[in-house]
């Protein structure tokens, strides 16, 4: 009988994957949905400023679920998954050096009633697997902007017009700036956060979104 109960919790608490629904590898993402995961070709998507703009992965079905499941729906444990397929993309590109890896930032408002920085989650996961630092205290978001997939390219850029503050005290010396975020649409986001960076004289700047929908 007490062997029957133990089978019985085991198979009610067993993870299911968030994607196909199956409990044979007991995760949140099994390794059947993770592999059809599609990465990107390795190289530059877009260059602003001279600083280069890098996403992972086509904005399709498990990776479309995996962010919206992160960002909206606090499925937290999915920050791994989705640091796993940026970091199998970021290795491709053959960086040398040493980074600080910097979450686009969320307004402290929207943070408090989301519970968290999706990104923030991310970097923490990215971080583990590259060794680099992360750094939440270089930039934030100062103005509660409007959603920005509603808006065009030039809303974009008003909407977040002076949308970010730079703390340069708290740069990390002697490594480069790595901004990450989830999808870069117009790229408008990484743009202004450059320019906020910049006007500190902070040049050496990489940006890199886990995917893009126009590519």
């Amino acid at each position: 009988m007490k062997d029957f109960f133990i089978g019985l919790l085991d198979w009610i608490y067993k993870k299911r994957c968030y994607f196909c629904k199956s409990s044979k590898e007991s995760v949140t993402m099994c390794s059947k949905c993770y592999d059809e995961l599609e990465f990107l070709p390795v190289g530059v998507n877009r260059r602003f400023f001279n600083n280069d703009i890098y996403c992972a992965g086509v904005y399709d079905k498990n990776l479309q679920k995996m962010i919206r499941g992160l960002k909206y729906h606090n499925k937290k444990d999915l920050a791994f998954y989705q640091a796993k397929f940026m970091w199998e993309y970021w290795e491709k590109l053959g960086f040398s050096g040493n980074f600080q890896i910097v979450p686009v930032p969320i307004f402290e408002k929207r943070k408090k009633q989301r519970k968290y920085n999706h990104m923030e989650l991310v970097a923490l996961e990215f971080a583990k697997l590259s060794g680099y630092d992360v750094n939440f205290e270089l930039i934030k978001r100062i103005k509660d902007t409007k959603p920005q997939y509603k808006l065009n390219k030039a809303q974009r850029m008003i909407n977040l017009a002076q949308a970010f503050e730079v703390y340069p005290d708290k740069l990390i010396k002697n490594k480069k700036v790595l901004i990450i975020d989830d999808i870069c649409t117009t790229g408008s986001t990484f743009e202004e956060m450059i320019k906020a960076l910049n006007k500190e004289n902070i040049y050496d700047i990489t940006c890199f979104a886990t995917t893009t929908p126009w590519d």
